[in-house]
């Protein structure tokens, strides 16, 4: 390509936060003089950003690495995230890789492919890792977006060092990123045209715990008095976030769409207490109860394990009923999966596959029957609602309500970024059906 340094192509695996720094990475590559394009055509750098949540995580990402360098073998290939932070030296094993990090210094990747092409190919790879024990927050942001919505990433690292969770030595200490940072960036991103931000984080509930003051709260109240701003939405929360006075602040917010993401993983207090979560199901529901009260079109979604070594039928039939309490819009269920490095692979009591899979389907079902039911609650009870409409297929616009409804109407075009008028009509049970108004 004319005035190009290079071509880059970037590789994403994982939560929207390392999505979010790909993103920023690939905007600094841009500004130092190269040309991001698709990592599935061949390209002269190749930036793998990496997950380690689970064991598959691992295996896609070595995947994701040696099929780059099948692509074009010439390539430079730098590998950044959570498996270069754990496991560096696996990374640099694989024949083709010029340069492994971790999750600090990420901005200098372009820097780094900058020298790999004046330079040309090493002997051996080049390791670079930081000290995410002492990292502050690594300063990024993003002036652009391809999508209806945008995610911020506000926070980083987790100290929570759960007992099937990896993520700690992956991402080191809480660090959050200076408020001015964040609002200067949800203006920069709303003057650009975007209708929707997602603040977000590796433990989003933890944001200004180590800022000498500022709070989650009081950022979310900042960016309400933003002008012109529109949905705000956050990255999933843990349960423990929900006392009376976050609550009372974040009640009057008119950006703040009404729908949270809440990590819960178990609905036993005895599977809590042995993953080490900070909170049980009585401190859950009365939180879930809180928002309740003070936003009456709030829903709910959240995250469960099951399978977790020691849970026993009886355990499993208390995540059921506290999920009928609940009343979750949606719960993504998965089996518990051993995580090498972590104090769960190494309990006794492991639950068998067989019975993981069986109980995967029975709180999928329950999931499945309680969405269908709120949506036809919602549906006997809504007029009239705004959706944010992001596709189009088939003669379909779909989009999501503030409450994280998915509609879809009738359209003969692309409604993509406007947020109109709909009434709900009917629902499948998935998603809702509309008429534009």
């Amino acid at each position: 390509m004319e005035n190009c340094k290079g071509t880059v192509g970037l590789l994403t695996l994982g939560c929207k936060v390392n999505q979010y720094e790909s993103e920023a990475i690939g905007e600094l590559f841009e500004a130092r003089g190269f040309c991001v394009r698709s990592a599935s055509l061949p390209c002269d750098v190749y930036v793998i950003n990496t997950c380690t949540v689970t064991a598959e995580s691992d295996r896609k990402a070595r995947q994701m690495i040696r099929r780059a360098i099948a692509k074009n073998p010439a390539a430079y290939v730098l590998v950044t995230g959570c498996l270069g932070q754990v496991s560096p030296d696996s990374l640099a094993a694989i024949e083709g890789v010029d340069y492994v990090s971790g999750n600090v210094n990420k901005t200098k990747l372009p820097e780094i492919a900058e020298a790999l092409l004046l330079s040309g190919k090493k002997t051996a790879p080049t390791v670079e890792l930081g000290d995410i024990t002492r990292a502050c927050f690594e300063p990024m942001q993003i002036r652009k977006f391809d999508r209806t919505r945008a995610y911020i990433k506000i926070e980083d690292g987790c100290e929570s060092h759960c007992t099937y969770c990896i993520i700690p030595s992956a991402r080191g200490v809480i660090r959050s990123k200076p408020m001015n940072e964040v609002i200067a960036e949800v203006e920069t991103l709303t003057r650009g045209g975007c209708r929707e931000v997602v603040l977000t984080g590796i433990e989003t509930a933890s944001y200004g715990k180590d800022l000498a003051d500022g709070s989650l709260a009081e950022l979310l109240s900042r960016v309400d008095s933003l002008p012109n701003i529109g949905r705000v939405r956050l990255g999933s929360l843990d349960p423990s976030l929900m006392k009376q006075d976050f609550v009372d602040k974040i009640a009057p917010l008119a950006s703040l769409a009404p729908h949270f993401h809440i990590s819960m993983q178990s609905g036993s207090d005895k599977i809590l207490r042995l993953m080490k979560r900070k909170y049980n199901t009585e401190m859950a529901l009365a939180g879930i109860d809180r928002l309740r009260r003070a936003l009456p079109d709030v829903m709910f979604t959240t995250d469960m394990i099951v399978g977790f070594p020691h849970e026993t039928e009886e355990d499993f039939e208390e995540t059921l009923a506290f999920a009928k309490k609940a009343r979750f819009l949606m719960i993504h269920v998965f089996p518990y999966s051993k995580r090498q490095g972590t104090p769960a692979a190494e309990m006794d009591g492991q639950v068998p596959e067989i019975i993981k899979k069986e109980r995967v389907a029975r709180l999928s079902a329950l999931a499945a029957e309680i969405r269908r039911e709120l949506l036809s609650e919602w549906i006997a009870n809504t007029e009239r609602t705004e959706v944010l409409f992001e596709e189009y297929e088939n003669g379909y616009a779909y989009g999501h309500t503030a409450n994280f409804i998915r509609v879809r109407v009738p359209a003969e075009q692309q409604l993509r970024s406007e947020l109109l008028s709909v009434r709900p009509l009917k629902t499948d049970g998935d998603i809702v059906d509309a008429i534009l108004l």
